[in-house]
């Protein structure tokens, strides 16, 4: 596929509106940054800037790319986007690490493995915080996606945190999910027992040159062999080195076989229907559980509350369903409704 227009404008006194839609819309990176910041504080004009550009969404590829922590995921997707920037294709990265559940900061690291593509115009890069968010993707990670498939780029790839045993949220929210597995790890062996291996379209075993890499390769083969159906489709376990960048151009064509097939017919709108209803209910869910906060934390009698737990006196559950009865009904803050 060509390449679309990338601009460079740098008019800095737009900064919302119909204005910094339209720079967004025309490839504009300053453009782009700005609108991932403004989502990511919650700010309403971010809302209200995903609302203007989410009919030119749906044209990007997105590829969630999940796996252990340590399996080079990071690695992997910058050979990845060197293939796919020869090749003219513009690329969006999107990187989530693991926030504290104490400050909610975080290394934010997996750049430092991009860093070669920092200053190509066709690659734009951010990382972002979980921010407690089950499977890593927050409410700013999913508008992040909305904006950088609105602003152009040919592929979105998501990186998320290492994966768990149920963390599979990716699924709902890629149209390729890639599962990335290293030999003579223990987290792999968790993943091949887990609800994770339902998850992936591609499986790459990557780290290829380790002695255990073909005893790896057998064991997935086994266990997809007793999974669900796909209609159709044969869950490729591809092996790759990322240092060397070997097995990577059989990983991006896997990639685009799996995009033709998931495409067409009853399956992409099925898939559509599937992602629509995900983002709702998780953007839902997200808000929720922040008023929730914000209204417990404001009230003193919450507190109280808690001593009756702590005292034996109130069990959590109930504890909980007085919490959930005193939840306004309205939020405080919530985007303008068309």
């Amino acid at each position: 596929m060509a390449e679309r227009a990338l601009k460079t404008g740098r008019d800095s006194s737009a900064t919302t509106g119909p204005a910094l839609s339209a720079r967004l819309v025309g490839g504009d990176r300053r453009a782009l940054a700005r609108a991932i910041t403004l989502v990511e504080n919650h700010d309403p004009a971010g809302w209200e800037l995903v609302r203007e550009v989410y009919p030119q969404t749906g044209r990007a590829a997105v590829v969630g790319v999940t796996g252990p922590p340590g399996a080079g995921k990071s690695t992997l997707l910058a050979e990845l986007t060197r293939l796919e920037r020869a090749d003219g294709r513009s690329v969006a990265v999107l990187s989530v690490d693991p926030s504290s559940p104490f400050s909610n900061g975080a290394l934010l690291g997996d750049r430092i493995r991009l860093s070669d593509h920092f200053l190509d115009p066709g690659v734009f890069i951010r990382s972002m915080a979980s921010r407690g968010a089950l499977g890593g993707l927050s409410e700013a990670a999913l508008q992040a996606v909305l904006l950088m498939d609105a602003s152009g780029r040919d592929l979105v790839l998501i990186e998320t945190v290492g994966v768990g045993q149920a963390e599979v949220e990716i699924a709902d929210h890629a149209d390729t999910v890639v599962l990335v597995l290293v030999p003579g790890s223990g987290d792999s062996i968790q993943a091949l027992k887990a609800g994770v291996m339902e998850i992936p379209d591609v499986i790459v075993v990557n780290k290829s040159d380790h002695p255990l890499a073909d005893t790896l390769a057998r064991e997935i083969r086994g266990v997809l062999a007793l999974g669900r159906d796909r209609s159709g489709w044969q869950v490729p376990v591809i092996r790759t080195c990322a240092t060397t960048g070997q097995g990577v151009d059989e990983l991006r064509a896997a990639l685009a076989a799996h995009r033709e097939q998931a495409g067409v017919g009853a399956a992409l709108a099925q898939r559509r229907q599937r992602h629509a209803r995900s983002q709702v209910l998780a953007l839902a869910a997200q808000r929720l559980a922040r008023r929730l906060e914000e209204s417990v934390a404001a009230d003193p009698s919450f507190a109280s509350l808690l001593e009756r737990v702590a005292s034996r006196e109130l069990d959590p559950a109930s504890a909980a369903a007085i919490l959930l009865e005193r939840l306004p009904v309205t939020p405080n803050a919530s985007p303008p409704r068309t």
